[in-house]
């Protein structure tokens, strides 16, 4: 059998690829189940729909074929726009074999930021779901060159090219798919993904251990998150293709029928955000919440309360981690004494090193707060993380400064080692799982013919986790009012996805600035509690909803 099981990582010399390593399981456990995905809305009597890895290998196996008659190979660039499907997945692993680069588009993403993806990644071509076909043809003749569109059915069409890709084989250093992640600077970064990203990620999890141990050939993961990200994408995908098991891959988190999902789909494990376990638990109590098979949650971000709470009612643990999709590698808190009264995420182990710093780099006092600092150990420290930001070399030889990555998280290291989160020191606000650019929202506001200057901070919510407020001064003549603010809320909806859009807006005459012209933040909140709704400031959570846009 070729699956790996070694802690030590020494398995993963066999394979070059994720394709590889698929393979391999495939072939040694034909019969498993791979993945798992909802049942399609035309059968409402089916929960989900299962393909074993012989079945996929098939799968594959074709596809690969239709993308070399259609001269796609080595160094091809495909976005792809499938969301959380079962096609996502066969698509990613076709491409892999041919060491073609996987850009996976956000399902949410409006025109401007699917345009901004397609040129910034300069993709050869896109492909998408039949009812997507049109909208994305739209988006892809705006670009210059057009981008050929197609679907899965019509690669061939869309695809020829009068260029041959180049005749090489995909190694563990070929860029495997591209991941953009938001950014300070106002636009998401690329994060070139490799190979030996997806394979050592995938074998990180597996090596984890304590509380958080997979049972090779018999772990169902379910994980509600995006195929875009590198949790669902990369993490968990290889965790379960490495070990022979099943990446339930479902649509998004639904409160109402969380536990009769996990329970049909014979989870084991689930994945979450801040936001599942607190919503969870304020759910009435249930039956089907016992009727399970799960042994352990695994995520990140749920409050210290809530984690205590959750743990007595449902009886069993969830494993706090720390992760960016530059590192690959995750800080597990899955040994006990975990510390769930607090923030605590764990200790750097198995080569991966860790220290908490001041502005200058330098390691803060033990129980200090500072700016999270990782790398591998050995000759080479980046070995397993990210390749770097696509086109922007100065921004990861800026992360990499003095041969750590910048993590750009406040932490604090206890004496034994075990790191706690404190906050995010990035311009970032975290809302249900999705890193916000505060930048972006504020290239969005004062692109408003009204809005004269803009900053965006994140409040706390207590359903997910942070929310966006915007502090907006009008420009000379014009009234403050909740008619405009809907205005600039129509505005924003049109050009960003519904969850970077301002749940929160206040006028002010002026933003609090320092002596040099630089906004003062901090003083626009007093702490990050909601401001009291009443003149000036507007409460849009209501209208705020997934697959909506506001109207002015």
């Amino acid at each position: 059998m070729s699956i790996v099981r070694s802690a030590d990582f020494s398995g993963l010399a066999q394979f070059i690829s994720a394709y590889d390593a698929f393979h391999a399981t495939a072939l040694a456990v034909p019969e498993n189940v791979f993945l798992c995905v909802p049942a399609e809305a035309s059968a409402p009597d089916v929960i989900c729909v299962e393909y074993t890895y012989g079945e996929a290998l098939r799968r594959v196996e074709a596809l690969r074929e239709v993308f070399i008659k259609s001269c796609v190979g080595y160094g091809s660039r495909i976005a792809v726009l499938f969301g959380n499907t079962a096609e996502y997945h066969f698509c990613f692993l076709a491409l892999n074999a041919l060491g073609a680069w996987t850009i996976p588009i956000n399902p949410d993403s409006t025109e401007d930021e699917i345009l901004y993806l397609i040129t910034h990644s300069h993709a050869d071509i896109a492909l998408t779901t039949p009812a997507r076909l049109e909208h994305l043809l739209k988006i892809g003749e705006k670009r210059s060159p057009s981008l050929r569109v197609g679907t899965l059915q019509d690669v061939p069409e869309v695809a020829r090219s009068p260029e041959a890709p180049a005749a090489r084989l995909p190694s563990k250093d070929s860029v495997a798919s591209v991941l953009y992640t938001s950014g300070t600077t106002g636009k998401p970064k690329g994060c070139l993904i490799s190979n030996e990203y997806y394979l050592t990620a995938g074998q990180w999890y597996l090596a984890r251990g304590g509380l958080a141990a997979v049972n090779f050939g018999s772990d169902r993961i379910f994980n509600p998150f995006p195929a875009h990200h590198m949790n669902a994408g990369v993490v968990s995908f290889m965790a379960m293709v490495l070990s022979g098991g099943c990446l339930i891959h479902w649509d998004r988190f639904h409160p109402r029928t969380w536990w009769r999902d996990l329970a049909a789909t014979k989870a084991t494990i689930f994945h979450y955000m801040g936001i599942v376990p607190g919503v969870l638990v304020k759910q009435p109590a249930t039956d089907e919440e016992r009727n399970h098979c799960v042994r352990f949650g695994w995520g990140a971000g749920v409050d210290p309360a809530i984690h205590v709470a959750f743990e007595e009612r449902f009886g069993f643990p969830l494993i706090e981690i720390w992760g960016m999709t530059e590192t690959g590698r995750t800080i597990v808190n899955a040994t006990e004494p975990r510390r769930i009264t607090t923030r605590a995420f764990g200790k750097a182990d198995d080569g991966l090193e860790a220290i908490i710093a001041d502005e200058n780099d330098r390691s803060v006092p033990e129980g200090a707060d500072g700016q999270l600092l990782v790398r591998f150990s050995g000759a080479n420290p980046r070995k397993g993380f990210f390749s770097g930001y696509l086109n922007d070399d100065a921004a990861t030889e800026g992360a990499w400064r003095g041969g750590w990555f910048h993590t750009g998280d406040v932490c604090r290291m206890d004496e034994a080692g075990v790191i706690h989160f404190v906050d995010r020191k990035k311009n970032i606000i975290r809302r249900s799982g999705e890193n916000i650019s505060a930048a972006e929202v504020e290239e969005s506001l004062i692109g408003h013919p009204h809005v004269f200057a803009a900053a965006v901070v994140p409040v706390f919510d207590e359903i997910r986790d942070e929310e966006v407020l915007a502090c907006i001064v009008v420009g000379p003549g014009v009234e403050p009012s909740r008619e405009l603010a809907l205005s600039i809320l129509a505005h924003c909806s049109a050009r960003l996805s519904y969850f970077k859009i301002p749940s929160w807006i206040i006028f002010r005459d002026e933003l609090p600035t320092t002596q040099t012209g630089k906004i003062q933040k901090e003083k626009i909140l007093s702490g990050k509690a909601p401001p009291p709704v009443g003149a000036l400031c507007y409460d849009f959570r209501s209208e705020k909803r997934h697959g909506a846009r506001v109207a002015g």
